[in-house]
């Protein structure tokens, strides 16, 4: 069962934070919220970083503004995550500049829809 990190996962059902938690398990994945103002999301265990996780992560899928995720990808890199989504509103041609040079591979797409599932459509 592959795992994917949610960074900016938010215990708000409205955010895209969230629906990326709830389209991931939904999906079958091992999924690590990663918010350093929760306790938990959906019910699950949150983290402060990508490197608090036990266990490797196949994936990391970015839920915050640009300047947080330049921040947080040298600790992905560190936690030997190749591949990362930057969703929509993430980017920046800096963080995708950073996460080059760090030898990650940045996709610059949705994540829930690269599972095949409609944000939008999750309530």
């Amino acid at each position: 069962m592959p795992a994917v990190a949610v960074v900016g996962a938010s215990r708000d059902r409205r955010k895209y934070g969230n629906r990326a938690v709830r389209a991931y398990l939904a999906r079958g994945w091992t999924v690590y919220p990663i918010n350093p103002n929760a306790t938990e999301v959906e019910g699950l265990k949150a983290y402060r970083s990508v490197l608090e996780v036990p266990g490797p992560i196949d994936r990391v899928t970015l839920y915050v503004p640009p300047e947080i995720g330049i921040a947080v990808l040298e600790e992905i890199a560190q936690k030997g995550v190749q591949e990362v989504y930057v969703n929509p509103g993430a980017e920046s041609a800096e963080l995708m500049r950073r996460a080059d040079e760090l030898g990650l591979r940045p996709i610059y797409a949705c994540s829930v829809l690269a599972i095949g599932m409609n944000p939008v459509q999750i309530g």
